[in-house]
C-alpha cells in the first residue's frame, strides 16, 4: 500500500501532472470531453482498495469484545451508467474483492489455534448505486452516491459440517448492505478520472452458529452472538 501511494505522488510531480493540473484549476480550462456525461450509457472499469470490518452485537453484555485484525485488501470490477437525466446517473459496478481479518476470540483457551480465527474472504459484489452529481466547474464534478449491494462470498465455508470446535469459522454465502460515498469526476482530455471513498454496512447476519451436541452443547465463539455484519471502507479509482 505505502509503495503504491509513493509511486502515485512521484506521478503527480511530472511534468504530465503539470498539464493536467492547468487544464482542471485554471481560471479559464479548456473543456475536455463536454459531451460525455450525456450519453445515455457509456461504461468503464475500476481498481482500488479496501478495509473489511465485522460489526457484532451481543445477546449478553461481555466484558471483552472479540477482537477484529483488519488488513487493506484490493478492488477490481467495472462500471455501467445509465443516465437518468442532467444530475442524476444509476450505476451498476460489479467487482472482486479480496479481504482479509483476523478474529481474537477473548478468554477461549491459551493456545493460538483456539482464540484466533482466519476469515479469508473473496466477494463478487454486486451494488446498484444512484449517483447523485453536482454542477460542473471546468473539468471537475464533484458527486454523492448512495445505493443497496449484495455480495457473494466464493471462499464461504458455509456446506462444511466441521465448526469452530475443528477450527472452522463459518460464514454465510449471500450478504446484502447499503453503501455512501462521495468522490470527484476530473475530466482529462481522453478520458474521466474518477477517484472516490464510500462506506458498506451490511444487514444482514452472516454467522453460521456452531453445532450443539452432547460433546459441546455450549460454543464459546458463536453462542453469545446476535449477529455478525460485514462493514468497510472502499476507495476506487475509476476510469471512464
Amino acid at each position: 500500500m505505502k509503495k503504491i501511494v509513493i509511486v502515485f505522488l512521484l506521478v503527480l510531480t511530472t511534468k504530465g501532472y503539470s498539464q493536467f493540473a492547468k487544464s482542471m484549476f485554471s481560471k479559464d480550462p479548456i473543456i475536455n470531453l463536454e459531451n460525455w456525461q450525456k450519453q445515455r450509457v457509456y461504461f468503464g472499469y475500476y481498481l482500488g482498495f479496501n478495509s473489511f470490518d465485522f460489526k457484532f452485537d451481543y445477546k449478553d453484555v461481555v466484558q471483552k469484545d472479540i477482537q477484529v485484525k483488519k488488513t487493506t485488501g484490493f478492488n477490481v470490477g467495472v462500471v455501467a451508467d445509465l443516465r437518468l437525466q442532467e444530475y442524476i446517473n444509476l450505476r451498476f459496478e460489479p467487482g472482486l474483492y479480496y479481504t482479509k481479518r483476523d478474529l481474537y476470540f477473548p478468554g477461549v483457551g491459551n493456545l493460538e489455534k483456539d482464540y484466533l480465527r482466519e476469515v479469508n474472504s473473496t466477494y463478487i459484489h454486486f451494488p446498484l448505486l444512484l449517483k447523485f452529481s453536482s454542477l460542473r466547474t471546468g473539468n471537475i464534478r464533484p458527486y454523492l452516491l448512495g445505493g443497496m449491494s449484495t455480495t457473494l462470498n466464493l471462499s464461504s465455508n458455509s456446506s462444511s459440517i466441521d465448526d469452530n470446535f475443528e477450527g472452522k469459522f463459518r460464514v454465510k454465502q449471500w450478504t446484502a448492505a447499503y453503501e455512501l460515498g462521495f468522490g470527484i469526476d476530473f475530466f482529462t482530455e481522453y478520458f474521466i478520472f474518477s477517484p472516490s471513498i464510500r462506506g458498506m454496512f451490511g444487514i444482514t447476519d452472516e454467522l453460521i452458529r456452531d453445532n450443539v451436541t452432547p460433546e459441546h452443547p455450549v460454543s464459546p465463539y458463536t453462542d453469545n452472538i446476535d449477529s455478525m455484519k460485514s462493514r468497510a471502507i472502499l476507495i476506487n479509482f475509476t476510469f471512464h
